[in-house]
């Protein structure tokens, strides 16, 4: 014989009662399995969102690195740019205040046409990266409203599976078809996330 007390508490009794319905009484209480499989199914999609979410915020935040990376780049591009023309019209002042005719005249000349040959492919590399940094700045700011939509498909989502709750618990129709139109707004929250992607 042992000393030991059993206490059943509420949630054990419930359990029990669950248990014990095979048979005709298995779904005694259909309300309140259509309740438990939408939170399942609420759920499911409300993780999906989620995942797109995060998702979507990371490759925004890869893109707006990108594009600082790129801007760096093009600040770099338009510096060595900028000293080939510093040079170039270094040049050209050596040959105004050279004698025309002499050797150094037709070097500093000759110096003056190799910077400004040297130059444009300088400018249009700096102007291409530029372009890139337009592009990623573009995509990323994509993303991220994309991240809103989707941060907003989860949170009514989540609302919707609390409302759900609610209505199992008082069991008030008025609750349960909010709690649909929560969910359908959820729905088509992340419909505008997917479509905008």
């Amino acid at each position: 014989m042992s000393d030991e007390y059993e206490v059943h508490g509420p949630h054990d009794h419930a359990v029990e009662h669950v248990g014990a319905g095979h048979g005709a009484h298995a779904d005694a209480d259909p309300f309140a399995s259509r309740m438990a499989v939408m939170t399942a199914i609420l759920a499911t999609i409300g993780a999906i969102y989620a995942y797109q979410s995060g998702t979507s915020e990371n490759l925004a935040l890869y893109y707006k690195n990108e594009a600082a990376i790129k801007k760096t780049e093009a600040a770099n591009q338009w510096s060595y740019y900028q000293a080939k023309g510093e040079k170039e019209n270094l040049a050209e002042l050596g040959a105004a205040l050279s004698s025309p005719g002499s050797d150094a005249h037709a070097k500093f000349l000759a110096d003056v046409e190799k910077y400004k040959q040297q130059k444009e492919p300088i400018r249009a590399n700096a102007e291409a990266i530029e372009k890139d940094v337009t592009n990623n700045d573009a995509q990323s700011e994509k993303l991220l409203h994309g991240h809103h939509r989707w941060a907003q498909a989860t949170t009514l989502i989540q609302i919707s599976i609390a409302l759900t709750a609610i209505t199992l618990l008082t069991r008030k129709r008025w609750l349960r078809n909010l709690s649909m139109g929560v969910a359908v707004a959820g729905l088509l929250f992340g419909a505008a996330a997917f479509l905008s992607v």
